[in-house]
């Protein structure tokens, strides 16, 4: 596996036919729909045509979400690149650690630090950027410390069942 997808406790995989029914747990998880914009549940037809569009190129699909692993090779969460713009050299990440059991372990920290490098030295990316609602702590936390750099805030940006919510741009230089 290319170094760059790798790195501290993690690594990080291509989606496989066989993480369908991991895809259908996480992606139908209710409580996480409003930090992944989602409003609707996918079936697991939809899911499997997903996986195989998965295969195409990141340059075709402007897209890629990896699986990450933990050291035992288990699938703990999945990290995406999305609005990938090969002229303006930069891309959005989304990442999700499931499990409760597997958050606060570093693997969030560690899986951010390998698609960092893997944009910086495979895809010639200048940068990447995150939203961020303003009162997802954690998140906030992560990119933070991952070298991301608050650049801005989209006041009442998000229309959640709790009312608006504002988002942050969180945004870092690649070198």
């Amino acid at each position: 596996m290319n170094n760059q997808l790798k790195y501290g406790k993690i690594s990080l995989r291509p989606l496989e036919p066989e993480d369908i029914e991991l895809l259908y747990q996480w992606e139908n998880n209710i409580e996480i729909w409003e930090v992944s914009n989602t409003k609707t549940p996918f079936s697991k037809h939809i899911l499997a045509q997903y996986i195989l569009e998965s295969a195409k190129d990141i340059y075709e699909t402007k897209q890629l979400r990896l699986i990450i692993q933990n050291e035992d090779l288990k699938p703990v969460g999945a990290i995406d690149l999305f609005d990938f713009d090969p002229y303006h050299l930069r891309a959005g990440v989304g990442i999700l650690i499931h499990n409760n059991t597997d958050k606060n372990k570093g693997y969030a920290t560690d899986a951010l630090k390998a698609l960092s490098s893997y944009t910086f030295e495979i895809l010639g990316l200048k940068q990447l950027y995150a939203n961020i609602t303003i009162d997802n702590v954690n998140s906030i936390k992560l990119f933070k410390n991952s070298g991301f750099m608050k650049v801005g805030i989209k006041k009442n940006w998000l229309k959640t069942t709790a009312g608006w919510k504002d988002e942050i741009l969180f945004q870092k230089i690649l070198s």
